[in-house]
């Protein structure tokens, strides 16, 4: 891959949630065209692309048909629900996977990443074990010791995680992780409870040709496994930051491609841990779009197109804050976004979703701040202030 390639590109996004929305947006700002794919119809990245289709993407043959009727230029992941092994064949018959298809092979199982970090490449992380069983389950926890984290092999969004604090609770977990689990697999992955800090998303820029690139860290808030707000720049020593771009860099050279990765850490007072790793734009990144002079979306693009990235900077401290629905609905609409809008500084991103059900994620507050407290107050009551009417 050369710089400064010729456009327009024709690309095929696999999942059109909201992240492929801000992708596509990004995409089409240089004229490229746009395939997107998901397993429902009127998915958000479709809203604004130049065509759609609607298949299982956990379905090899489908993957194939849609892949030879469009022969995208970049065949780029979203989600993880994906027959990863048919990207494998892909990229062999001279398709361009994004990142690779062996990292999105990789990255798309929770056990695959780690045991990458852990075991080949020696990164410290949380103690784990796996378990295809309520059993297993059970016996594993007992030896992890509790409290633990339970959470299904492939899921999205932190679906299906859960704090297990008693032997007691062992049981609901596994229900629960099953129950969110993606793909056809049932297996989930029980880790050490870490008792950090602070927790942060580094987003790593990896360039066909040049260095890889770091925008500063970003930290984030979770409940549910899933992440509620984000702020950048994360309070980190320069040292934690250095020992954070290590681990990043070594983890994503061997998983190889270009694009951005979201490499999330748990920060002690000691040290720095890895948890896990998406290839691609990430949830708690979608601050970006207001604190950056480049945002994740833009990046991952120039990336890929192996177009040049000059610099990358926080033009303020900012946060953003998740707007949740609470019952399910296919008729949704949102009052109160003019008060929401009416602070100096605050945006509001509506991601279009057809449908809601209990903490969807329907769209997110943004907010630069003179600090990052005064971010974060701003994109909470942002974020509060509209309600969505099912």
């Amino acid at each position: 891959m050369k710089e400064n390639t010729k456009l327009p590109r024709r690309i095929m996004l696999l999942g059109s949630g909201e992240l492929g929305k801000e992708f596509v947006i990004a995409a089409q700002r240089l004229g490229n065209f746009i395939v997107a794919v998901d397993r429902y119809d009127n998915a958000p990245a479709m809203q604004v692309a130049d065509a759609s289709e609607v298949i299982s993407m956990l379905d090899g043959s489908e993957l194939e048909r849609v892949v030879k009727q469009y022969q995208p230029d970049f065949i780029v992941p979203e989600i993880e629900a994906i027959r990863t092994e048919k990207l494998i064949e892909l990229e062999q018959r001279g398709y361009t996977v994004i990142p690779t298809a062996a990292a999105t092979n990789y990255t798309m199982n929770r056990d695959r990443i780690r045991e990458l970090a852990a075991t080949e490449l020696g990164i410290r992380t949380a103690k784990y074990a796996y378990a295809s069983s309520l059993a297993e389950l059970q016996a594993v926890s007992a030896t992890i010791g509790f409290p633990n984290v339970v959470k299904p092999v492939m899921s999205s969004s932190g679906k299906g995680q859960s704090i297990v604090k008693t032997p007691e609770a062992v049981e609901p977990a596994w229900n629960y992780a099953i129950e969110g689990s993606r793909g056809d697999t049932q297996k989930v992955i029980v880790e050490e409870f870490i008792d950090f800090e602070i927790e942060i998303t580094l987003l790593t820029i990896r360039q066909w040709q040049g260095e890889t690139l770091f925008c500063p860290a970003i930290a984030h808030r979770q409940e549910r496994g899933d992440y509620q707000e984000s702020w950048q720049p994360a309070p980190l020593s320069d040292d934690k930051i250095k020992l954070a771009q290590e681990i990043a860099t070594k983890i994503t050279d061997a998983l190889g491609g270009a694009g951005i990765f979201g490499v999330e850490f748990f920060v002690t007072k000691e040290e720095v841990i890895f948890s896990e790793l998406s290839p691609r734009p990430h949830d708690t990144g979608m601050v970006t779009l207001i604190s950056q002079n480049l945002n994740e979306f833009e990046l991952h693009l120039r990336a890929i197109l192996g177009l040049p990235i000059p610099k990358i900077e926080v033009v303020s401290p900012a946060a953003s804050a998740v707007i949740l629905a609470s019952k399910h609905s296919t008729k949704i609409a949102f009052a109160n976004v003019a008060e929401a809008l009416a602070t100096p500084d605050v945006d509001i991103r509506l991601f279009g979703k057809p449908d809601s059900r209990p903490y969807r994620r329907m769209g997110v507050a943004l907010a630069k701040g003179n600090s990052i407290e005064e971010a974060r107050e701003k994109a909470i009551t942002a974020a509060t202030k509209v309600q969505i009417i099912h």
